[in-house]
C-alpha cells in the first residue's frame, strides 16, 4: 500500500514538534494483567511450566514451598479516534479548508506520533452503522484507516453520542479516546455519559472550527443553497455570529474540563503542529489542576464546618 496520507503528514511535522510531543506522550499504564517488567506485585507458589527464573528463593527456603514471583506488566496506550462522518464534516472551516480534511489531518499527526511512540491506534465512526477498527501499531494501518474515513464522510447524520455509547458498550480496555468533530458535536455531546467513559479511559476532544457569514458565495449544505449577500455583509449580523461562536466555545470549554476534558480548535492544517501539542500540554496538566480544586474544596468545606460548630458551641456554652 502506497502511504499517500502518511508521506504527506510527515511533510508537516517539523523535528522540534515531533520531539517535543512525542515526550508528551511518553508513559505506559500499568495494566492489570501478569507479565514480567521491574514492578514486583506478589507471590504465588510455583506451578508447572513456570519460568524458574521467577522463583524467589530466598522466600522458597524460608518456608520450604516454591515460589515465584509476579509482576505488573507494562502496556502501551491505545488511542481510539471517534470521528465525526456526518454531512457537516464536508463544509468548510473558518481557514476556507474542507473540515473532512482538517479533521483527517488532524487524526494522522497525532496517530502518527503515537505510532512513532510504540502505541496503538484504532478508529471508530458511523455510516448508517458503527465501523470499528481495531488498535493496530502499524503505519499501514493507520494509512488505511485515513482512506476509510475520507470515503466514509458522507450526507448523512453523525450523532457522537451513539458512537460514546458504543465506546463505553463494547469496548473494554483501557484507551486515550480522541473525538474528532465540530462545535455542534462538541455542544451535543452528554456529559453523563462523557464522566461514565471517563472513569477508565481519558479524553480529548478536537473541534473543528466552521466557517464565517462574511465575505461571498457561502453555502449553506444543510439547506443546499447560498445565502444571500445581504446577510454576508451586515455587519451586526457578523458581529453577532462571532460572538455567538465564541460564547459557545468558551461554554463547551468549561463544562468539559469540569470532569477532567480538554479541547482545543483547528482551522488550518497548518495550525495542526502546534495545536496537537497544546491539546496534549493541558491533557497532561488538566487531572492536576483539578486535584489541587478538590483540595482547595475540601479544605474551604473544613473550615466552615469548624465555624459553624464553634458558633453554636459558644451560644451552649454562654446559655
Amino acid at each position: 500500500m502506497k502511504l499517500k496520507y502518511i508521506n504527506k503528514i510527515k511533510s508537516y511535522i517539523s523535528m522540534y514538534s515531533s520531539i517535543k510531543s512525542m515526550n508528551l506522550l511518553d508513559g505506559k499504564y500499568k495494566s492489570i494483567y501478569k507479565g514480567r517488567s521491574m514492578d514486583f506485585d506478589n507471590l504465588r507458589e510455583y506451578v508447572i511450566n513456570d519460568d524458574i527464573k521467577d522463583v524467589d528463593w530466598k522466600s522458597s527456603a524460608r518456608s520450604g514451598t516454591l515460589y515465584v514471583k509476579q509482576f505488573i506488566a507494562e502496556r502501551n496506550h491505545n488511542f481510539l479516534f471517534v470521528m465525526d462522518t456526518g454531512k457537516k464534516m464536508m463544509a468548510d472551516t473558518d481557514a476556507l479548508l474542507c473540515k473532512k480534511d482538517v479533521a483527517l489531518y488532524s487524526m494522522g499527526v497525532l496517530g502518527y506520533l503515537a505510532i512513532n511512540n510504540k502505541d496503538y491506534v484504532g478508529m471508530l465512526y458511523s455510516n448508517n452503522k458503527f465501523i470499528y477498527k481495531p488498535f493496530r501499531q502499524n503505519l499501514y494501518n493507520l494509512e488505511e484507516y485515513l482512506c476509510e474515513y475520507d470515503k466514509n464522510v458522507s450526507n448523512h447524520e453523525c450523532n457522537i453520542n451513539e458512537l460514546l455509547h458504543y465506546v463505553e458498550n463494547h469496548l473494554l480496555s483501557k484507551m486515550i479516546i480522541v473525538i474528532i468533530t465540530d462545535i455542534v458535536g462538541v455542544n451535543s455531546i452528554d456529559i453523563s455519559l462523557l464522566n461514565k467513559i471517563k472513569i477508565h479511559n481519558d479524553i480529548l476532544i478536537i473541534n473543528i472550527n466552521d466557517t464565517n457569514m462574511t465575505g461571498h458565495d457561502v453555502f449553506d449544505i444543510d439547506y443546499e443553497k447560498y445565502i444571500p449577500n445581504y446577510f454576508l455583509m451586515d455587519k451586526k449580523l457578523n458581529r453577532l455570529e462571532k460572538n455567538i461562536k465564541e460564547k459557545l466555545y468558551e461554554n463547551n470549554y468549561k463544562r468539559l474540563l469540569k470532569c477532567g476534558v480538554v479541547m482545543v480548535s483547528i482551522s488550518s492544517i497548518d495550525d495542526i503542529e502546534k495545536k496537537i501539542i497544546k491539546l496534549l500540554e493541558e491533557y497532561k496538566y488538566a487531572n492536576k489542576n483539578w486535584i489541587k480544586w478538590y483540595v482547595f474544596l475540601f479544605f474551604i468545606s473544613c473550615y466552615y464546618f469548624i465555624c459553624y460548630y464553634s458558633y453554636f458551641f459558644i451560644i451552649f456554652n454562654y446559655n
